[in-house]
């Protein structure tokens, strides 16, 4: 799989929508990704089609030839692409309150406990060499609390 570039990390909203039926599907044909998507939005059958194209001129799918239908692949794990978008979002926000985000992110998300079991060990983990307090990076050389 290939890891996000810069040039092909912005994916729309709209393009969110497509790689979650890929990824849920894959290998899906268009017939399928378009059945699917115009069930959940009120999208014509060309503004799909433009979608998959913009997703595949990014790199992100990969597309073949089966008679009539082109079958899609994602080029990319769904798993890393979702960490790299909070990644960049997070990278946005002062390090002194990304906790209480993540924190509230786990609050309000659907967690199994398989992954809530990994997110105890990783925390047990981590909690050894943790700080007492992360330090605000909002103005440079002025680590200050917000």
């Amino acid at each position: 799989m290939v890891k996000l570039q810069e040039n092909k990390s912005t994916i729309s909203d709209s393009e969110w929508e497509v790689m979650r039926i890929i990824w849920t599907l894959e290998p899906v044909s268009s017939t399928k990704i378009i059945q699917e998507l115009q069930s959940k939005k009120d999208w014509s059958e060309s503004t799909i089609k433009t979608l998959l194209c913009r997703l595949v001129k990014k790199d992100l799918l990969h597309t073949t030839k089966e008679g009539r239908h082109f079958i899609y692949s994602a080029n990319v794990n769904q798993t890393q692409v979702m960490t790299e978008a909070a990644e960049k979002l997070l990278n946005r926000m002062c390090d002194m309150h990304k906790g209480e985000v993540l924190l509230q992110l786990i609050a309000n998300s659907p967690i199994s406990k398989s992954d809530l079991f990994k997110i105890k060990g990783f925390i047990d983990t981590k909690e050894k060499d943790a700080p007492d307090m992360v330090p605000c990076n909002c103005l440079p050389g002025n680590e200050k609390m917000c």
